[in-house]
C-alpha cells in the first residue's frame, strides 16, 4: 500500500538528516496518513479513504467531502476518489 494521501496527493519527500559535523545522510518524511470514514452528503453514504491530517483538515475547512472533491483537480485525486467524484457529478446532474 503506497504511502501517499488519496484527497490531497500528498506523498513522500526526500531529505537530509544533517548531524552536528554538518555530515548528510539521506532519509524520507512521510505524511500522516490515518484511515477516516467520510460521510456525502448528496450520495447519503459514508466512503472509507486513507487521509493525511492535512487533508483531513483541508476538507473539514471547505465544508465537506463533497464540496472537496468538486474543487479538486482530477491529477490529485486517487482511483476510489474519482469514482465518487463521478457520482456525485452524475447526482449533482440528476437534481
Amino acid at each position: 500500500m503506497s504511502r501517499i494521501c488519496e484527497l490531497t496527493g500528498k506523498g513522500r519527500q526526500v531529505g537530509h538528516n544533517v548531524s552536528h559535523a554538518n555530515n548528510k545522510t539521506k532519509r524520507v518524511f512521510l505524511p500522516n496518513l490515518q484511515h477516516v470514514t467520510l460521510m456525502s452528503e448528496k450520495l447519503d453514504r459514508s466512503f472509507k479513504f486513507r487521509v493525511s491530517t492535512h487533508g483531513l483538515r483541508s476538507v473539514e475547512h471547505n465544508g465537506g467531502l463533497d464540496n472537496w472533491l468538486l474543487k479538486t483537480g482530477d491529477e490529485k485525486l486517487s482511483a476510489r476518489a474519482l469514482k465518487v467524484k463521478r457520482e456525485l457529478k452524475k447526482a449533482q446532474a440528476a437534481a
